[in-house]
């Protein structure tokens, strides 16, 4: 794969503070690529540097074969960006300011074609005041597209979005991962990460500490996947005791706990034990392993914290 983004080394300090320590990574062309961790990690401030609106200490920026700390200008011809807050003038209408930031660019896509990408056709004569948080982040997502960039920034693109709106983000975004576009993810929401990022860089403290898949980044810290199950105690022993490829078991207040690195085997082992003795089992589900378990196992403190 051809890279669309490399960065090498990359420090950014504000007195004794270092923002962001030595952070190297790249990303490919086509590639959703996320940087995840809790507030203060150091995304925010990394992404702005390899947009050009921060200065690094030292490092090195490379956009799609532009040295983006020599040739800012190109740089911002060939980028989109969504930062994490978007202010508009309440009075102005939804297609003036598309058409309005159009003008900045050498080239520009038209603001039927943006509205249309983003679903915003019915709303663009309403003014921004009158739209909902998901509609002024897609608005925000249509400017990021004015100038058809190659490579897009999007910055924490849902936070405070009810999940419904989160959704239809997300659907915006697949979108323009089909379309061929590279797109630069910042968010501290598991999930998000999860369903559109093809690798991750988990960042804390200003140090990309794991760079990978979901699925590898799991593998990798050895985390267990757990099923849970709920029937007395004598008739769990019956299942524990027929049960393969179990890690450990727990018990706590009539809910059993196995943990395991074949999840869906263990599930089916489970199910078809109950039904062979003919127990009822009160509850059974099933948790895999995510990049919030990862983040605690990497750091001893959640995502949030």
């Amino acid at each position: 794969m051809n890279q669309a983004v490399t960065i090498q080394n990359l420090i950014k300090r504000y007195g004794a503070l270092t923002a962001v320590d030595g952070v190297s990574f790249s990303v490919g062309q086509g590639e959703i690529f996320g940087l995840l961790g809790p507030n203060g990690a150091g995304k925010t401030t990394t992404v702005e540097m390899i947009e050009g609106l921060r200065k690094p200490d030292s490092g090195s920026i490379e956009v799609m074969g532009i040295d983006a700390l020599n040739d800012p200008c190109r740089l911002k011809e060939i980028i989109g960006v969504q930062l994490q807050s978007t202010t508009l003038h309440d009075k102005i209408k939804v297609r003036e300011v598309i058409e309005l930031f159009a003008t900045f660019y050498k080239h520009s896509v038209t603001a039927d074609s943006l509205l249309e990408e983003v679903s915003l056709v019915d709303k663009s004569e309403s003014y921004i005041k009158s739209l909902s948080g998901g509609q002024k982040q897609r608005v925000a997502l249509a400017l990021a597209l004015v100038n058809d960039p190659q490579v897009l920034f999007l910055d924490e693109p849902t936070t405070g979005l009810d999940p419904q709106a989160r959704r239809n983000v997300w659907e915006s975004i697949e979108k323009l991962k089909n379309s061929g576009k590279t797109i630069i993810l910042t968010t501290h929401y598991m999930e998000e990460a999860e369903t559109l990022c093809s690798r991750v860089g988990i960042m804390d403290h200003g140090k990309i500490i794991a760079i990978g898949s979901a699925s590898q980044l799991i593998a990798d810290a050895g985390l267990d996947s757990v099923v849970e199950f709920s029937c007395t105690p004598e008739e769990a022993s019956v299942i524990l005791a027929e049960l393969e490829d179990v890690k450990r078991t727990a018990e706590l207040d009539g809910k059993f706990t196995v943990y395991t690195h074949k999840p869906s085997a263990m599930l089916q082992q489970i199910a078809s034990l109950a039904n062979r003795h003919n127990i009822m089992l009160n509850g059974l589900s099933l948790k895999t392993a995510n990049l919030e378990d990862v983040f605690l196992a990497l750091t001893g403190r959640k995502l949030r914290d």
